[in-house]
C-alpha cells in the first residue's frame, strides 16, 4: 500500500482536546486517596506525541485555556516534540479526568470533568484549521469531539471540511465515548457516520462498524473482522484502510493483544501475545493508532503496519500516564515477551 501524502509532506495534523488526567497513586481507589499524580493526555494529543518520539512530524491543533494549567499542557507538548504553533489559547477552564487504575478485581474507572471547558466552548473560527493544515500530509481526530455536544459536532465537522478543501487524508479514531454522548440529546450514529464518511483510514473494530450501519455480524474472529471491514468498505466510498485490535483481559495484569489491519482487497491480523505487569492500559489505543500511521505513512504493507501498532501499544502498558515516547529502534527491537536489561 502506498503512504498517504496529501498535498505536501508535512506533519501529521491531530486536533482534539488535551486534557489533564489525575490518578491516585498505586492500588488506592479514588474515594480514599489524598493525593493525585497530574499527567498531560487527551487521545489525539497521544497520538501527535508518539508520532513526534518515532520520527514522523506532528501537530497538536487545539484550545487550551488561558492559565497555568494550560501552560503545563502547551509544555508537556514541545517536550514531546510536537510543533505547537497552532495552539489556541483562550479564556475558560481546562478539561479534566480522573482516572482509578484498576487493582486486583476492581476494575480501572474514568470520570470525566470537562464539561464547559475551553476546548469544547470554542467557536470554529478561532481555531485556524486552514493554516494549520497547509501542507500536512494527514489529519488525524477522533469521535470524541463530537460527542462532546454541539459545539463538538461543530467543530469536527469544521476539521473535516477544512481538511477536505485542503485535499488532506483523514484518519479517524472511532473512540466510541457512551457517557459522553448520553450526557446531551445525540445522534452519534448520523454524526460519526457523516464525519467517517471523509476518512481514509479508520480505526476501528466490527462494534463501531455495527454501531455505524445497524448491523450485527454473525462471523467469529477474523472472519467477523473483515465481514465487518468490507461493510465499511462498501458504505464509505474514501475508506482505504480500518485499522483495528482484539483485546482478550485475563485479569487487571494479563491481558492478550492481537492487531488487524484491513485493505479492500485484504487484509493481516497478528498472533495475539500477552501482556503481563500492566502498568497502566490508558492511551494504549492511540499507540497502537500512531504505530500504524507511522508504519502507513512510510509505504509500509498491512503486515509491517499490525505489527508496528501492536508493538507501540504492548510497550505502552508498561508506561504510566497517557503518552509513550518510544523510538524506531524501540519498534524493530520489539520482542513480545521484554526481557533482560539490554546493555
Amino acid at each position: 500500500m502506498n503512504a498517504a501524502t496529501g498535498p505536501g509532506s508535512g506533519p501529521v495534523v491531530c486536533f482534539g482536546e488535551m486534557l489533564l488526567r489525575l490518578s491516585p497513586p498505586a492500588a488506592i481507589p479514588l474515594a480514599q486517596t489524598r493525593t493525585l499524580d497530574v499527567n498531560v493526555g487527551g487521545a489525539e494529543a497521544n497520538v501527535a506525541a508518539a508520532l513526534a518520539s518515532l520520527g514522523t512530524p506532528s501537530r497538536m491543533l487545539s484550545v487550551l485555556p488561558d492559565n497555568d494549567l494550560g501552560v503545563t499542557a502547551r509544555r508537556a507538548m514541545a517536550a514531546a516534540g510536537v510543533d505547537v504553533s497552532s495552539l489556541v489559547t483562550r479564556s475558560g477552564r481546562m478539561g479534566l479526568y480522573f482516572y482509578e487504575p484498576a487493582a486486583g478485581p476492581r476494575p480501572g474507572r474514568v470520570t470525566y470533568d470537562r464539561v464547559g471547558s475551553a476546548f469544547a466552548e470554542a467557536d470554529a473560527s478561532v481555531l485556524g484549521f486552514a493554516d494549520a493544515l497547509k501542507g500536512a500530509r494527514l489529519l488525524h481526530m477522533s469521535g470524541i469531539t463530537p460527542a462532546l455536544g454541539p459545539r463538538g459536532c461543530d467543530l469536527a465537522r469544521a476539521a473535516v471540511a477544512a481538511a477536505r478543501d485542503a485535499g488532506v487524508p483523514i484518519a479517524f479514531d472511532g473512540n466510541y465515548r457512551g457517557n459522553l454522548w448520553s450526557a446531551w440529546d445525540s445522534n452519534p450514529r448520523a454524526v460519526l457516520t457523516e464525519l467517517i464518511g471523509e476518512a481514509t483510514v479508520l480505526f476501528g473494530n466490527h462494534r463501531d462498524v455495527g454501531l455505524l450501519l445497524g448491523s450485527e455480524f454473525s462471523g467469529d474472529g477474523e472472519v467477523r473482522r473483515r465481514e465487518a471491514a468490507e461493510a465499511a468498505f462498501a458504505a464509505f466510498p474514501k475508506l482505504q484502510l480500518m485499522a483495528s485490535t482484539a483485546r482478550n483481559v485475563i485479569d487487571a495484569q494479563h491481558h492478550k493483544l492481537a492487531a488487524r489491519i484491513d485493505v479492500r482487497d485484504g487484509g493481516w491480523q497478528t498472533d495475539e501475545i500477552d501482556i503481563t505487569g500492566i502498568v497502566d492500559r490508558i492511551g494504549t489505543g492511540d499507540a497502537f493508532a500512531a504505530g500504524v500511521l507511522h508504519r502507513y505513512l512510510g509505504g509500509a504493507g498491512v503486515r509491517e503496519m499490525a505489527e508496528a501498532g501492536l508493538a507501540l501499544a504492548t510497550l505502552m502498558h508498561g508506561v504510566p500516564g497517557d503518552m509513550i515516547l518510544a523510538s524506531e529502534r524501540d519498534l524493530t527491537e520489539f520482542h513480545p515477551g521484554g526481557g533482560d536489561v539490554r546493555r
